[in-house]
């Protein structure tokens, strides 16, 4: 005998058409009748491009997260000795922070528990990054990884599959049917994950620009306003930074030689911009763990954060002592006459790193680890004709002249350079 639902699909469908807005009880039926198999695939790419014409009221996105978090598996932080807390980043060009940032907030005596992805597309995958350090692993036990929390206090690993399930086939969903960038399901897959992983709080790295998910300042500042309300309303001490993703972040991009550059910011070097967004998100996340007087910068300098970094790559097999892997082949770029660089588009220099072999274009793709883009000169460089300006490195060849198809009006040089806005503009919530 079968069960009776309590609600037609179609008769939701057409609510959020109309600009109707869905209760409580109607969003938890959809989100699970969907999970299970009873609302099918055309169903609710139906429901997502409705919403993503539509959107949804702040209630709905609330619901929207609750019911994906119910759908799975939560994790309880309860047993640790420390305050966890805990950071996102919407993604761009070059965007290694989480390396750094980890290990560093947890040398401060926090937990730090990061639940990392892989790269698709022209962002590149926390995961990806450190798997191009020799024995290093991604999956973790959930006994393992609340072991390395209490001991190391940093854990950069893969998510398991029982968080928020729906929200994984829901995503699958709208990457093939044009409503990725829908901000109410954009804002409750990103919480719903972030909350289900059980912290208390978390900082958000919400980026605009052209290497950015969202490219438009206005729909990013959306974003973060949505997703700092879902997390106070679930009881996570949740702020946002809105940064800039016009230009790549930081001097390479590319897997095994972005985690160079995480080093070369662990030893107290590294590109200003790096140094700058890691301490800017480190502060907020010390802050909201009740260390707003925590002296990041002295972390970097006395080595204590490299300390907690080499501890936390052994802990998952890494060797950190180990050499990172070299591109058998590379091509450089050189400026074609005198002058200031004025321009370098991040979303270009992300796509030729991925056509180089450093992303994948379908989830079961593997990657080459020395792939990547090294720039010699950023935004406001003064440079002269027949000096490098950028390195392609591949393990195959036949790359380059996609790459620099990519590459083509990407950058340009002129006699003076615009001035350039901050690249943390503003601060949301908190």
């Amino acid at each position: 005998m079968s069960s009776i639902e309590p609600f037609d699909v179609v008769d939701l469908i057409r609510a959020k058409r109309d600009h109707g807005t869905l209760d409580t009880a109607q969003i938890n039926w959809l989100v699970d009748a969907y999970t299970r198999g009873y609302v099918a695939d055309e169903q609710m790419a139906a429901m997502t491009m409705a919403i993503f014409l539509n959107g949804m009221e702040r209630q709905e996105i609330r619901d929207l997260t609750l019911a994906m978090i119910a759908s799975g598996e939560t994790l309880d932080f309860g047993g640790l000795s420390k305050r966890t807390t805990d950071k996102h980043s919407t993604g761009g060009v070059g965007d290694k922070i989480t390396l750094p940032l980890a290990p560093l907030v947890a040398s401060f005596g926090v937990a730090v528990p990061q639940l990392s992805g892989r790269g698709l597309g022209h962002t590149g995958g926390t995961l990806d990054k450190l798997e191009s350090i020799p024995g290093w692993r991604a999956s973790l036990s959930n006994e393992e990884f609340l072991s390395q929390l209490e001991e190391v206090g940093a854990v950069i690993c893969a998510a398991g599959s029982g968080l928020a399930p729906a929200d994984g086939k829901l995503y699958a969903l709208r990457d093939i049917t044009g409503t990725v960038e829908a901000i109410p399901l954009i804002a409750s897959s990103i919480m719903s994950k972030k909350i289900a992983e059980g912290t208390s709080a978390l900082v958000l790295d919400v980026k605009f620009g052209s290497g950015a998910f969202l490219r438009d300042i206005a729909q990013s500042r959306k974003l973060a306003e949505t997703m700092v309300a879902l997390g106070e309303d679930a009881g996570v001490a949740t702020r946002a930074l809105l940064t800039d993703m016009n230009v790549p972040l930081g001097l390479t991009i590319g897997n095994a030689l972005e985690v160079r550059e995480s080093v070369e910011v662990l030893a107290g070097g590294g590109p200003a911009d790096v140094i700058e967004l890691t301490l800017g998100l480190a502060r907020e996340m010390l802050a909201l763990a009740g260390q707003p007087d925590a002296d990041v910068e002295a972390a970097l300098a006395d080595g204590r954060a490299m300390d907690t970094w080499r501890r936390m790559i052994a802990a998952q097999g890494g060797d950190p002592s180990a050499a990172l892997p070299v591109a058998k082949e590379n091509h450089v770029v050189t400026a074609d006459r005198d002058g200031v660089l004025a321009t370098q588009d991040a979303l270009p220099f992300g796509v030729a790193a991925w056509r180089l072999g450093a992303g994948r274009a379908r989830k079961q793709d593997s990657v080459q680890a020395a792939a990547g883009i090294e720039l010699h000169a950023k935004p406001g460089d003064r440079v002269t004709r027949g000096q490098a300006l950028f390195t392609l490195h591949t393990d195959e060849p036949a790359r380059f002249d996609r790459a620099l198809d990519a590459l083509g009006g990407s950058w340009s040089i002129a006699d003076t350079a615009p001035a350039r806005g901050p690249l943390i503009v503003e601060r949301i919530g908190g």
